[in-house]
């Protein structure tokens, strides 16, 4: 089983004059993209039992995703209003003493053996105290399960750079797979080839690091090797969750291939392999509006 840990919210998306409610949340797509590629799923948040809560907890169930790990409360759940501009998503959150936001590390689960990776994410990885939740389940569990992190990162929700710069430093040094897209690369580590940069971080720790590069396609970088996979061309009605469904794609191939175990080799047929399940369920994600990642029977 893959558990997903991170921010499941309400995207309020743009319609009309005004704006729709739909679930979303970096994490949270990653983790209804895994079941729906059939890849054995579960979630863990900090959930809410208001009705946008109830709404979140029933989509992750109807994806396949089990929802036992969260931890609900009566606080309410986060809202993100979401603004496109030529295809590309913006978001302002609104997040304070949310179910989400508050989760602490008396929260945290008993992880069951089953349980081969953790998936770490997205804006859950900034405001504290759940972001210093996550961090201390990443550094638990890191030494004996696979984990994977996507900073994701959003520059305008980010108050303390210091700090969260220093506890992603940490979890990247901690992670066996780092998915990180060419904008991220840069915010964390300037100007420069992101091909160079991406080689960079993996002396900091991580065995595998991803690299996508957004109508381009995507690339997987270790000590020794260097996969690319281009992007299939499609029409974008909007980017969001293209990354979130990325993530989900490789971690569905690593476990298809029984890969997805400390130590495992990953030869570049599946190096590959992951690639390309990645950026064609990324591609599906991006050819409709909002975050509706592809089942399995799509691809």
């Amino acid at each position: 089983m893959i558990l997903c840990c991170g921010e499941a919210l309400i995207d309020m998306l743009p319609e009309g004059d005004g704006f729709m409610p739909h679930a979303g949340g970096a994490v949270f797509n990653t983790a209804i993209a895994l079941g729906r590629l059939e890849a054995p799923a579960a979630f863990f948040s900090g959930l809410s039992n208001d009705l946008f809560g109830t709404r979140l907890a029933r989509a992750l169930e109807a994806s396949k995703v089990d929802t036992a790990f969260c931890a609900r409360s009566d606080r309410p759940t986060t809202l993100a209003f979401v603004t496109l501009t030529d295809g590309q998503a913006s978001y302002a959150f609104y997040d304070e003493n949310t179910a989400g936001r508050m989760l602490a590390v008396d929260d945290l689960p008993a992880i069951p053996a089953d349980v081969q990776a953790l998936f770490f994410g997205g804006i859950s990885l900034v405001s504290e105290p759940a972001a210093d939740t996550y961090a201390a389940l990443m550094a638990r569990e890191a030494g004996s399960r696979v984990t994977m992190l996507d900073p994701n990162i959003r520059p305008g929700f980010i108050t303390n750079p210091h700090r969260y710069r220093q506890r992603i430093g940490r979890m990247i040094a901690q992670a066996d797979i780092l998915k990180i897209s060419d904008e991220d690369l840069r915010w964390l580590e300037g100007a420069g080839d992101p091909v160079d940069l991406a080689k960079g971080l993996l002396a900091k720790g991580p065995k595998l690091v991803l690299l996508t590069e957004g109508a381009k396609g995507a690339r997987a970088l270790t000590a020794t090797q260097e996969r690319f996979v281009a992007a299939p061309k499609v029409t974008v009605a909007d980017t969001v969750g293209a990354g979130d469904t990325f993530n989900a794609g490789v971690l569905a191939a690593l476990h298809r291939a029984g890969a997805l175990v400390k130590g495992a080799a990953w030869p570049d047929d599946l190096l590959d392999d992951a690639l390309y399940l990645g950026t064609r369920a990324a591609a599906i994600t991006v050819s409709r509006p909002g975050a509706n990642p592809p089942w399995r029977h799509e691809l």
